[in-house]
């Protein structure tokens, strides 16, 4: 990792990850808007209704664990520049479809702009997180996934501040608005990435498309199952999820219902200053990340830093709900994705290099189809259980809940039930034999 570029030298060295990463900016930015906009609308809308947030989250997360798999197959067969493209286009109609929802009754069409701008945003963030190593290269895959997820944090800071600003004083029409036109920036960006950048097989050595779909899914679940390290990876984010899924609901609700009126603010802006801390945090865990990198010579290091990550992030998002001020308890939700942050990066680079190009969309997919199923699962127990929780109980109970995510990680990887390949090369790890895993 001592050879990666720093990151100004990738954004000025390597066009072609400059303009995926300058889509990716630009439509975060308005995705954040959009996000903001769509909690207050329904909020509004619902006269603060818990099961209608509790629904709209649910319907952004529920589609990417359904269609996750399936996006993970087209980003192996086909073409990931031309997924990228149509997913931004077809997500421009749907940010639109929120300038109807007018009255109570109109609750159900940003249920379903929800549920498509999931659907879209899939097949977007399949192709994009499998042709990011291809665009980067092994050297740089560290610094190129931290930049792409760092500046995702940093506009969800910076989006959520605008568009509670924007909500507040333009209304919530102009986030819409904004939030359609990032998509078509986004779409002219991956234009200009040519193809071939964004994979490793040339024409002739792609898989098949004539195969059977599940077929192919089989195949990826053939490979985690086989991979002890990469179906470890995928257990501990699934643990880790339980507390973590329900965090928009635990934002909304702790800033809307517990801090607004004690600091004297609006709901939406209470509910935003959270998601900035978090976001900042986010921001900084990642750009620190590549940093870590360089100092995690060895596995071991690597598995100490990842479990320790999970814990120190639970503990500090407990604190958070018994903070006695909205402004402490945007510190410790800060704080606490800080360590996220450089986990994440850290974890998402380690699976990119376990799993090979040829089978790098389904296995990352997959990964991130369960960690959304858990998380729409555990956000709807989350609010049925406002009922009898308070916001602040609930915060405690998701943070320490999640760390535990990290003990189990140490514990697997500390007794040598599970041990990471010794080299990693060329992208992907040098393929271990199953049975040698546990050795």
């Amino acid at each position: 990792m001592g050879g990666s570029r720093t990151y100004t030298q990738l954004l000025r060295c390597n066009r072609f990850f400059r303009r995926l990463w300058s889509g990716q900016v630009i439509s975060e930015l308005g995705n954040w808007f959009n996000f903001i906009a769509a909690l207050g609308l329904v909020r509004a809308v619902s006269n603060a209704a818990p099961e209608v947030t509790t629904i709209l989250l649910i319907a952004r997360l529920i589609p990417f664990t359904f269609f996750a798999p399936l996006a993970g197959v087209i980003v192996d067969r086909w073409s990931r520049r031309a997924v990228m493209i149509a997913a931004d286009l077809l997500r421009v109609l749907a940010a639109l479809g929120f300038l109807l929802v007018r009255r109570p009754e109109d609750v159900w069409i940003a249920y379903l702009c929800s549920v498509l701008l999931s659907i879209f945003g899939t097949f977007f963030e399949a192709a994009k997180n499998t042709a990011v190593p291809n665009i980067t290269g092994e050297r740089d895959l560290l610094a190129g996934q931290a930049l792409m997820y760092s500046s995702r944090y940093l506009w969800m800071a910076v989006g959520s501040a605008l568009g509670g600003w924007t909500t507040a004083y333009v209304g919530y029409r102009a986030a819409f608005i904004i939030n359609a036109l990032s998509f078509f920036v986004s779409a002219y960006s991956v234009w200009r990435v040519p193809e071939e950048k964004t994979r490793e097989a040339s024409p002739e050595e792609r898989p098949d498309h004539s195969r059977n779909v599940w077929s192919d899914l089989k195949e990826g679940w053939h490979y985690i199952v086989a991979h002890p390290p990469v179906a470890t990876i995928i257990v501990v984010t699934i643990l880790y999820t339980i507390g973590s899924g329900p965090l928009n609901l635990i934002v909304d609700r702790l800033g809307a219902l517990e801090f607004a009126s004690k600091s004297g603010i609006s709901t939406d802006a209470a509910v935003t200053a959270l998601y900035f801390g978090a976001a900042v945090g986010l921001f900084l865990g990642m750009m620190l990340a590549r940093l870590v990198g360089s100092v995690l010579e060895s596995n071991r290091r690597t598995v100490v830093f990842i479990g320790c990550g999970l814990i120190n992030q639970g503990i500090l998002f407990a604190l958070a709900g018994v903070m006695p001020a909205l402004l402490w308890a945007c510190v410790m939700v800060c704080l606490s994705r800080v360590f996220l942050g450089a986990h994440m990066a850290v974890q998402e680079t380690l699976m990119m290099r376990l799993a090979p190009d040829d089978l790098r969309g389904r296995v990352s997919m997959i990964h991130h189809a369960g960690e959304i199923l858990i998380a729409a699962t555990f956000t709807g127990v989350a609010g049925w259980s406002l009922q009898w929780l308070t916001p602040r109980s609930l915060t405690v109970i998701a943070g320490l809940v999640s760390g535990t995510a990290g003990l189990a990680w140490l514990a697997v990887f500390l007794t040598r039930s599970v041990r990471l390949p010794k080299r990693l090369k060329g992208g992907m790890a040098e393929q271990e034999q199953p049975a040698a895993a546990g050795d």
